[in-house]
């Protein structure tokens, strides 16, 4: 196309512009009501689109913080849904970027987070169908977990979590290596309250933070 039809086109193409926007401007003009009304309209839609993500937020956090699990409960589930109850209560304790990591290849490593402390936790999880009645949780699992939670995943605090019991060799082993170990008993005062786990076990490192 020669220069002279461009430049042609072009200056068709912005008088188009121009005549669209100059009446469109006039069309508000004269009908500046319409166009408060539909201010009016996003402004109330805005509005309440914010409030129904704050109340939605407001809500998960109070479903979050009201977090109960019973003991039967906790036996039922695959071991898979036991690492998610576990990292749920973390999260419950204000663990905000609790995770749960199990599965191949973890290291021994099934949950992590970070508490309101600032302390990094690593988790162990070990669940029993049958309970008490199941296989004990024994010195070869936990000796996994304490090679492992420090010197790879950098935990402050390492747990041992089990709907079960622990041997007696295994908490031995436990107390000499300060690795803390929840059991049926304190994993049943841990999931049915709001306690945090922290404030259930003995012994845990300093806070690395003040409280927020």
């Amino acid at each position: 196309m020669p220069p002279d039809e461009q430049l042609l086109v072009v200056l068709g193409a912005a008088v188009l512009v121009i005549g669209l926007v100059v009446t469109v401007i006039q069309w508000l003009l004269v009908h500046w009501v319409v166009l408060l009304a539909v201010l009016a309209i996003g402004a109330v839609a805005g509005t309440r689109w914010v409030q129904r993500r704050q109340q939605r937020a407001r809500w998960e956090q109070a479903q979050t913080r009201a977090l109960r699990y019973a003991l039967p409960q906790l036996d039922a589930l695959h071991h898979r849904e036991f690492e998610h109850a576990v990292r749920e209560l973390m999260r419950r304790d204000g663990c905000q970027d609790a995770v749960q990591v199990g599965g191949g290849g973890d290291l021994g490593a099934d949950v992590k987070a970070t508490d309101p402390f600032g302390r990094r936790w690593v988790i162990q999880c070990k669940h029993r169908r049958g309970g008490d009645s199941g296989a004990a949780v024994g010195t070869p699992d936990l000796q996994v977990l304490n090679g492992t939670a420090r010197p790879v995943h950098g935990a402050d605090v390492v747990v041992l979590v089990t709907n079960g019991r622990v041997t007696k060799p295994g908490v031995a082993f436990a107390r000499t290596q300060h690795l803390h170990l929840v059991d049926r008993r304190v994993l049943a005062m841990w999931a049915s309250g709001s306690q945090p786990l922290w404030t259930l076990l003995g012994a845990v490192p300093p806070p690395r933070r003040p409280m927020p």
